[in-house]
């Protein structure tokens, strides 16, 4: 069936960076049509809480919604179509399929981010769960608020985030972790073996180099069973095994794919795809700051990401490209962990205090490539600020020593 056209600015993906495209599009001056287009019944929410404040206790669980119906339907004028996802994209007559209808699109940003990778033949079990959306989040403070026996398997930032929580609520944790070392894709080894001491130091049963091995039912609860010969009974099973690009629905479009399944995507955000843009988790772009192709899945760069593929996509006028120094934080037993930049290619500098503050820096040659932050919020902006300006490692080590810090180790 062909679409009938009605030209318009169509987003599909109903979360933060849904929501700051069509916001964006709109303070450019754009006045036309504007559909957001969401999987989820909810309206756009913040997904950071949902492993931190969420699962904190409390009679009251906060509500991290973004903005009101009212909001989104008068003020910014957006057509709201939530509660069934994009089933195919067909960029010969510009429309994508939503639960049986066909919405037509002048112009299209995909920011559907990402689905968090299950257990296979676990999918529909409400005893093992992933931790993505606000419904996962609810279920499993539910868990927590009975007293749960809780399993967590994966020590990414997800899985931490969980294991974290159940130490605030003083209850027993066991942290499954297939890697020798903790978080080692996303902040390096010297800081993944710091995070692994952080974990145990707060009584958390570790188990890395562990794989799941069988999940079945027993009587009492869950039977489990992992590699190091152990077998545990757990009442739930929260899963942080990372996530893919949730691109499924639009691969028949033809529209270029990475070999991650990520939407590939120029430094302007466009897509292979005449008018057909991208934002957040789900894509990889050149950025300009390192000259390489990056996906990231951080909060920051979804909403920066959409707001700039929203202005692209909309204004009669030369695209801008998205150049950005990676950021991301974390909350882990009590502690702002920050990270930003890259993995550099020589050993990093970790320096720290008694008081367990504590910064890796990551360098390239002279250059500062990235830097790690426990507990030195203040510092983290000013290191993000040097990396921005090519600025030397030297430079951020002064700063950081003036800042009361100092060195471990040429590596540690």
């Amino acid at each position: 069936m062909t679409a009938s056209h009605d030209g318009g600015l169509v987003i599909v993906g109903a979360s933060l960076a849904g929501l700051r495209a069509a916001e964006a599009a709109r303070k450019a001056g754009y006045a036309g049509p504007v559909t957001l287009v969401g999987a989820e019944d909810h309206l756009p929410y913040d997904r950071p809480p949902l492993s931190k404040q969420v699962l904190d206790p409390g009679e009251e669980v906060p509500d991290t919604t973004y903005r009101t119906e009212a909001y989104l339907r008068e003020d910014l004028g957006v057509r709201l179509r939530l509660g069934a996802p994009a089933d195919d994209l067909d960029p010969g007559d510009r429309s994508i399929g939503v639960g049986g209808r066909r919405i037509p699109y002048d112009r299209l940003i995909i920011a559907t981010g990402a689905s968090p990778r299950t257990l296979p033949g676990h999918e529909h079990n409400p005893r093992v769960r992933v931790l993505r959306t606000v419904t996962d989040a609810l279920a499993v403070r539910s868990a927590m608020d009975r007293g749960d026996r809780i399993l967590v398997v994966g020590c990414g930032f997800i899985g931490s985030e969980v294991a974290s929580a159940l130490v605030k609520r003083g209850r027993p944790v066991t942290l499954v972790e297939l890697a020798p070392i903790p978080l080692v894709r996303a902040v390096g080894e010297a800081a993944g073996s710091y995070f692994a001491e952080l974990h145990r130091e707060h009584g958390v049963d570790l188990r890395l180099g562990c794989r799941l091995e069988s999940v079945t039912e027993g009587r009492h609860g869950l039977d489990v069973a992992l590699s190091d010969g152990s077998r545990l009974r757990t009442d739930l099973v929260v899963l942080g095994l990372g996530a893919v690009p949730a691109t499924s629905w639009a691969r028949t479009s033809g529209v270029r794919l990475e070999a991650d399944g990520s939407i590939a995507a120029d430094r302007f955000l466009r897509t292979s795809l005449p008018g057909v843009y991208a934002a957040g988790d789900v894509v990889t772009w050149e950025n300009p700051m390192f000259g390489r192709r990056m996906r990231l899945e951080h909060w920051t760069s979804a909403a920066e990401q959409a707001a700039v593929a929203a202005r692209n996509a909309v204004a009669n006028q030369e695209p801008e490209d998205y150049r950005t120094v990676p950021y991301f934080w974390s909350d882990l037993h009590g502690r702002r962990i920050q990270f930003v930049g890259v993995h550099g290619e020589d050993e990093p500098l970790t320096l720290a205090d008694d008081e367990g503050s504590r910064v890796v820096l990551h360098r390239t040659g002279k250059d500062l490539a990235g830097a790690l932050t426990v507990a030195r919020p203040r510092l983290t902006m000013r290191l993000r600020k040097i990396i921005a300006e090519y600025g030397t490692w030297t430079a951020a080590a002064e700063l950081v020593l003036g800042d009361g810090l100092l060195q471990l180790s040429p590596s540690r």
